[in-house]
């Protein structure tokens, strides 16, 4: 009798026009396939199919959210409903592509090129992501999601993905701390990480590694040294002369300091305190990845948000950020103008590194295209 009453209450709601109607229909088909070893059959399988995608067509946001939430570890569930599902805003994916067995690695990987930073960094923190997929973030090298899967101890990241992560450590100051302290990480790769952190970090691995520490800072400091001081007589002569040869002797020494794992937000300050803001300029161009037009076209802003993208896409603190102004409009005719507390500045630091640079690109091909 109970059978009989719930058939027809489900054709009563399949009758109806009425979008609450259609809604409960779809809640209530799936807590009846919840409960039925046959909605696992192949027949019934594709009669789900037909019957979900229209019902969630019509769907609203939060009834999808919930059908998420409800078929999340499901193994029965249609998986072209999983993987439109997957596809849809951040809230309502979240879910599934946590824990949905039904998403296979290629169906990962396409969320990887499809979808959005949102949806990488989920697949990047997905429990038990497999090398193929972790491989596949790597090769994306998008900063925000290699950060999420460092953070991912279950992720199944091999020995030639960990050397990739630390190489890329060197331009991308977030994964320096997960990475510290990762339990994949081996003694030659935290040795070659110890040259790009900070004093914290520094001995935070000597003392997991038993690194001898005192002989690995001279090395380093020997490197460094060698990389300032390797121009000839005649190089350093020509450094004094033209603008233009200055500055790419200027590129030269900081193509130097990077392959030395010595190009580090750091210097940036250390640069401005010395005066030097061209040094200053290409420094923080080759540290973002960005070309020198367009830090100098931040550095000449009507505004100090472009800086502030730039500064936090390159891992400098927001505590930093207005000693790092000061500094500019010094050596820069007080340019940019305006507050360094306004909520642009505040909300530039708020964000993963990633998101920071393509909104610095963003902001700089904007005011690019208002000039014009």
């Amino acid at each position: 009798m109970g059978a009989a009453v719930r058939a027809q209450d489900l054709i009563s709601l399949a009758h109806s026009r009425q979008a609450g109607d259609r809604e409960r229909l779809l809640l209530a088909v799936t807590d009846l396939c919840d409960g039925s070893p046959d909605s696992r059959r192949p027949e019934v399988q594709s009669l789900l199919d037909n019957v979900f995608m229209a019902l969630v067509v019509e769907a609203e946001r939060d009834i999808r959210r919930a059908l998420a939430e409800r078929l999340a570890e499901a193994d029965w569930a249609p998986k072209a409903l999983v993987n439109v599902l997957a596809l849809d805003e951040i809230d309502i994916a979240r879910p599934i592509i946590a824990k949905s067995p039904l998403l296979r690695d290629q169906d990962l990987i396409r969320l990887l090129i499809e979808a959005t930073i949102e949806h990488q960094i989920e697949v990047a923190r997905r429990p038990a992501l497999s090398a193929r997929v972790v491989d596949a973030v790597i090769d994306r090298a998008e900063p925000a999601v290699l950060t999420a899967l460092v953070g991912n101890p279950s992720a199944e990241i091999t020995e030639g993905g960990m050397r990739r992560l630390v190489e890329s450590s060197r331009r991308i100051a977030a994964l320096r701390s997960p990475l510290a302290r990762h339990p994949k990480l081996t003694r030659l790769l935290a040795e070659q990480l110890y040259g790009w952190v900070g004093q914290a970090l520094r001995t935070a691995i000597a003392d997991r590694f038993r690194i001898d520490s005192d002989a690995l800072d001279q090395a380093i400091a020997e490197a460094v040294r060698a990389a300032q001081s390797g121009q000839s007589g005649e190089e350093r002569q020509v450094l004094l002369s033209r603008d233009g040869e200055r500055e790419e002797m200027e590129r030269r020494l900081i193509a130097k300091l990077e392959a030395a794992g010595q190009l580090r937000p750091g210097y940036l300050v250390r640069a401005l305190k010395e005066r030097k803001l061209s040094l200053f300029e290409n420094a923080l161009a080759a540290l973002g990845g960005f070309s020198i037009t367009d830090v100098r076209s931040a550095i000449d802003a009507p505004s100090p948000e472009p800086l502030a993208l730039a500064c936090a896409a390159v891992g400098i603190d927001r505590v930093v950020f207005p000693t790092v102004l000061s500094l500019v409009r010094e050596l820069n005719a007080g340019r940019p103008y305006g507050s360094e507390a306004g909520r642009a500045i505040l909300s530039a630091f708020g964000t993963p590194v990633g998101v920071a640079a393509d909104h610095f690109r963003q902001a700089i091909a904007g005011g690019a295209s208002a000039r014009v």
